[in-house]
């Protein structure tokens, strides 16, 4: 087997020309405009900052995403067809945190509190020490009678 080396030697050697390669001056070398480099900077400086932006927008708010989150936990386990039932409400878990659970329809309130720290109903508690999330819901009050109601979840900040 010839090596390759020997291969180019002999196509030397027989008057075979060699392929010859271009030199290039800097002046032909690719090069961008200051104008489109200048854009270019802008534009990405822009996309990031519209980027921090949205990021920092998309950040849950932390004094009401407690009482959202404890909202929704207590929902799903009040809540039977669509409608909430009072009676449930002895079925709320503490959710780890200093909380209590309102319903009021019709006239009525019903409290469920995670324990002796707990906020108070609302004429005892502060509104500066607590986070509030409510909701609209459909209360059941006697068999086959339902009312709109609102059912709240307090939670120490």
């Amino acid at each position: 087997m010839v090596r390759d080396s020997a291969r180019r030697d002999e196509s030397n050697a027989t008057g075979a020309s060699k392929r010859q390669t271009a030199t290039f001056s800097t002046a032909d070398r690719a090069a961008v405009e200051p104008t489109a480099a200048l854009v270019a900077v802008v534009v990405v400086g822009l996309a990031l900052g519209l980027y921090a932006g949205a990021f920092g927008d998309a950040a849950p708010d932390d004094d009401r995403s407690a009482a959202r989150a404890a909202l929704d936990r207590v929902e799903e386990t009040v809540t039977v067809g669509g409608v909430v039932d009072p009676n449930r409400m002895r079925r709320v878990e503490a959710p780890g945190t200093a909380t209590a659970i309102e319903l009021e329809a019709d006239g009525e309130r019903w409290l469920a509190a995670s324990g002796p720290d707990a906020p108070g109903p609302p004429e005892v508690r502060s509104p500066d020490a607590v986070a509030v999330a409510e909701r609209r819901v459909t209360v059941r009050v006697a068999p086959g009678r339902n009312v709109r109601g609102t059912l709240r979840a307090v939670v120490w900040r």
